[in-house]
């Protein structure tokens, strides 16, 4: 099979699943049957695309030209190839999670939640094929529009007001920042396409340059950089389902993926470092990373504890990107990966927590680890990786980061590095201390010496997130894949 149709099938799939999921809505095992096959196969042409890109080839191609010069085009490049093989595989694992979290919650529209939740898949697919600007726009547009539902899904007047938060910071800053950067950018050079060393270099004048970074950068509202952020813990009234295919598989890590690309391929390296000067982006990275840290360690419920984390998080990757060298950009390649597989780990476990118990706070948590040692096994897993310490994947992101940030002789950075490190074991090793070591409390705040009668979550949830934890330390000793393509996005510079 060429690898033209390879990408459409990539793209296509999870949109065709959409009306299979539709038809079967009464029949609840072929519908989601639908969806993990679609998932399976999603991900095996995903794979089959990396030994091409490997190979140092980028296959892609034009459907047409919207006017002439700017094509609906897709290519897959180092980054794209990535992004699209953890978002499909995470799909996989997802679905199989949401079977046993949406039956046991006996939740309703459960057929609509299967049907967006596959749309969106198919527009984060379209995102890491994009081959230009244009492109990336029209499905990062249509995945804000595909998860809407998904942030609504109780239907509760809460829901409904958190998805107008939602869409409302979505939409506004990529329609007013992003869409303007973009026809500034077709206004000044006739193109909106990723170029290898960027697109604008050399091209426009340093002004124009410095402020076409700030729009295209607070422009991708999915990256959750303050002051852009607060859409994020808005949506945490979903699901943890969704959570967790918005703080993992699709969402955040479209707008961070998003950051890369124009970094790599609007501006270029170079450009970002030195004539546009992006240090202005260490410092709004660097404080979204200490302040949402800061505001993690201050709450009490588990899943805004881990929506705060999420904003830290992404910034490491933007402060990456910020320091334009090549250990910081690979570091930044990294952590998508690395946060992927932790932060769909830490929502399902906290998914996991609330169906079994019914607990949603960290301080109702105490002596959980008893009742429900996989789970909080796989969350003491999943919390090094946010913190960045061995045996997991964040650690290694966070050596390069660190390099990086060593190499560009920003102490700044170096400094929000170790302080984030400290906040991040604060507000995640008291849950993993509070479960397995502290003693059960009774409801009326006494102690209880012994455990609640519930025990594990569904086995389908329980199985999911044990994966995802294992594959956070496969990453670990097995980093070659997300480094050897960050090195071919970097021309072999890493």
């Amino acid at each position: 099979m060429n690898e033209t149709a390879m990408i459409l099938l990539v793209i296509g799939i999870p949109f065709a699943a959409v009306p299979l999921i539709a038809l079967f809505s009464r029949r609840p095992n072929i519908r989601e049957g639908v969806s993990i096959i679609a998932g399976v196969a999603m991900c095996g042409f995903a794979a089959g695309l990396i030994p091409t890109v490997l190979a140092g080839n980028r296959p892609g191609f034009s459907l047409f030209d919207v006017i002439p010069g700017l094509p609906i085009a897709f290519e897959v490049e180092p980054l794209g190839a990535l992004f699209a093989l953890i978002a499909s595989f995470l799909w996989i694992v997802t679905t199989v999670y949401s079977t046993g979290y949406m039956r046991a919650n006996r939740e309703a529209s459960q057929t609509r939640f299967y049907a967006c939740f596959a749309l969106a898949l198919s527009c984060t697919a379209g995102i890491a094929f994009a081959g230009n600007m244009f492109t990336l726009f029209l499905f990062y547009e249509a995945l804000t529009l595909s998860t809407y539902p998904l942030v609504t899904h109780s239907g509760t007047a809460e829901a409904r007001r958190s998805g107008r938060i939602y869409l409302g910071i979505l939409l506004s800053t990529s329609i007013m920042l992003q869409l303007l950067a973009m026809l500034w950018t077709w206004v000044e050079v006739g193109s909106l396409d990723f170029v290898p060393g960027g697109l604008l270099t050399g091209r426009i004048p340093e002004g124009v340059m410095a402020a076409l970074l700030v729009l295209y950068v607070f422009g991708v509202g999915k990256a959750a950089i303050m002051p852009f952020h607060r859409w994020l813990p808005a949506a945490m009234v979903a699901p943890a389902p969704v959570s967790a295919l918005l703080h993992a598989v699709a969402v955040v890590k479209a707008g961070v993926f998003t950051i890369l690309k124009i970094v790599l391929y609007i501006f270029g390296l170079d450009t970002v470092a030195g004539v546009a000067s992006g240090y202005w982006l260490i410092y709004v990275a660097g404080a979204t990373i200490l302040i949402a840290s800061i505001i993690a360690v201050r709450q009490d419920n588990l899943k805004l504890r881990l929506a705060y984390s999420t904003i830290g998080q992404l910034s490491y990757i933007v402060l990456g990107a910020a320091l334009a060298n090549a250990q910081a950009f690979t570091g930044s390649t990294m952590h998508i990966a690395a946060h992927a597989f932790g932060k769909v780990t830490l929502f399902f476990c906290a998914g996991a927590i609330y169906t079994a118990s019914g607990k949603t706070k960290v301080s109702e948590l105490a002596g959980l680890g008893r009742s429900m040692p996989w789970t909080m096994g796989a969350f003491a897993v999943a919390s090094l990786v946010m913190i960045g310490v061995p045996p997991s994947a964040g650690f290694v992101s966070k050596w390069y980061l660190l390099q990086g940030a060593l190499t560009a002789d920003n102490w700044f950075a170096v400094g929000v590095m170790v302080v984030g490190t400290i906040l991040a074991t604060a507000y995640l090793a008291p849950v993993v201390l509070t479960a397995f070591f502290a003693a059960p409390r009774s409801a009326g705040g006494g102690a209880d010496p012994l455990p609640k009668a519930h025990g594990e979550a569904p086995l389908p949830m329980v199985a999911a997130l044990v994966l995802t934890a294992v594959g956070a330390i496969v990453l670990f000793f097995y980093p070659d894949l997300p480094l050897a393509l960050a090195r071919l996005a970097l021309g072999g510079a890493a």
